[in-house]
């Protein structure tokens, strides 16, 4: 397989080309690393949210949209295919990069991770990137600094010349569509978790439906998951058979049911502190090649519609 990293590259060229036409702007830092807006200062768009997610994913998903309906209302969905999951998913879209230094924090995903490789993940599919280039697209509602991008290059093992940092609040378009393309990749990281083989999937679909942008960070961050658990569903293409594809959805946690705006205040806006089952979609069909087909959960159209403000 060719550097996650070079593929991720070649894309994050193709959005300095067009930037102005996507929406999106672009500045060098103090110390050479490239700060790519794609919702902070500038608006973005759908369009510059698909290229968002090739580039977190490192080409080796297919984003698309079309026009579907919450509750009657005509709203974007977006839907993502891979049939490397394991690679384009789990080694790179995967968001679990905590960007914090004194003046700057926010929640990388992209190939960058690759190049680091330290996560449970890559060891489990015996992958780490090597290459001189890396993006990663960091979701804050702040622009990286200069010691953010460092950081980057001081983990990665580039020089910060090297590092491209992809940035947008989850109040933004950009945000909104990018989260909405995460069904696949929640889908097949709770499989994971859940003790299965990651390298035994052979190809993963997601789909939910584009959170209109909030107000507020706190607000996109409830809706953006409530698109998710409650809008969301994905299609698995499996080799072996599993006695625990039912814990795939988000239906199968305790919580599900209540919005993610009222289980994080109770919790006090503590992420770590809230069930991981609950990140996943709502649905999940799972295809065991020569076997049986199997579906779990179900999806709750009025929560998201409420979340939606519809």
């Amino acid at each position: 397989m060719d550097s996650l990293n070079r593929m991720a590259i070649e894309l994050v060229d193709e959005a300095l080309e067009y930037a102005e036409e996507i929406g999106i702007g672009a500045r060098e830092l103090e110390n050479d690393a490239t700060v790519l807006d794609f919702g902070v200062e500038f608006d973005g768009g759908i369009e510059a949210g698909l290229l968002a997610t090739e580039i977190q994913t490192a080409g080796l998903a297919t984003p698309g949209r079309d026009l579907d309906e919450v509750a009657g209302a005509p709203i974007p969905h977006v839907e993502l295919s891979t049939d490397q999951p394991a690679l384009a998913l789990l080694c790179s879209q995967k968001a679990s990069w905590e960007l914090a230094t004194d003046d700057f924090e926010g929640l990388g995903s992209g190939p960058a991770r690759a190049l680091v490789a330290e996560e449970e993940e890559f060891h489990r599919i015996g992958y780490a990137d090597v290459f001189d280039l890396t993006a990663l697209a960091v979701e804050s509602d702040q622009l990286p600094t200069e010691a953010a991008a460092e950081q980057v290059a001081d983990f990665a093992d580039v020089e910060t010349s090297g590092v491209f940092l992809l940035a947008f609040p989850t109040a933004s378009v950009v945000g909104s569509v990018t989260n909405a393309a995460r069904a696949a990749e929640l889908a097949t990281f709770r499989l994971s978790e859940l003790g299965y083989d990651p390298l035994d999937i052979v190809s993963a679909t997601g789909r939910a439906p584009v959170a209109p942008v909030a107000e507020d960070e706190r607000t996109a961050i409830a809706r953006t998951n409530d698109a998710m658990a409650y809008g969301g569903t994905a299609h698995l293409v499996v080799r072996e058979e599993f006695d625990r594809f039912d814990e795939i959805p988000s239906t199968a946690a305790d919580d599900h049911g209540r919005p993610f705006g009222e289980l994080f205040d109770d919790l006090e806006w503590d992420f770590s502190e809230v069930p991981a089952e609950l990140f996943a979609p709502a649905k999940v069909t799972v295809d065991v090649l020569g076997g049986p087909t199997h579906v779990f959960g179900e999806t709750d159209e009025e929560l998201v519609a409420e979340s939606f403000g519809l």
